[in-house]
């Protein structure tokens, strides 16, 4: 079976005025659960609706020697083979416990992170639209299904990117509140291709 594993790793910058931390983002998550064969252990955590991260999923050791306040470990993963001339393909999100850590320890803070977290997942949906419309050849799927991989995970890279820059990694209140709206928006539309295998 071919694997694919991208890990994409996030940090939160430290804000110059720890009082902005306080207050905390209510999101309301309304995107249909989900379960996979991938369970929580010690180091991973699939995404989950219901089960959304706390600071006790954050194990790696904080970095002092930086303003990062925060740093998040999330991959998208997909293993896959065929048989009977079928594409089998089993699709992961998973949060890496031993790789994140969080230094600044608040709700606000933790929904930052969250949306990272949310983001991938995103992507792990948009994955299984695309593998359910790929036309399967038997000569070509190995290449199609990387080249198809690639463009999502690129795609992944660029609204995490996005994310950071444009809310100055959770610096502007105004458009993380607007910012995990979005993320909770793309989740609702995305709801459809949530039981991906």
């Amino acid at each position: 079976m071919m694997s694919l594993f991208h890990l994409f790793i996030v940090t939160v910058l430290f804000f110059h005025n720890p009082s902005a931390f306080d207050n905390s983002i209510e999101t309301n998550s309304t995107a249909l659960t989900k379960t996979h064969s991938l369970e929580e252990s010690a180091e991973y955590l699939p995404w989950a609706n219901a089960r959304p991260l706390t600071w006790d999923d954050f194990l790696c050791e904080p970095k002092r020697n930086t303003d990062a306040v925060a740093l998040t470990s999330t991959a998208l993963g997909i293993s896959y083979n065929m048989s009977s001339n079928q594409l089998n393909y089993e699709i992961t999100c998973s949060f890496s416990k031993v790789k994140s850590w969080g230094l600044l320890k608040t709700p606000y803070i933790l929904a930052h992170e969250q949306g990272h977290f949310d983001i991938t997942e995103i992507y792990a949906r948009k994955l299984h639209k695309e593998l359910l419309d790929y036309k399967f050849s038997r000569k070509t799927f190995r290449q199609d299904v990387n080249v198809i991989y690639d463009r999502i995970v690129k795609e992944k890279e660029n609204l995490q990117f996005a994310y950071d820059g444009l809310t100055d990694h959770s610096r502007n209140k105004t458009v993380q509140k607007e910012w995990l709206e979005k993320i909770q928006e793309l989740l609702v539309e995305t709801e459809d291709y949530a039981n991906y295998p």
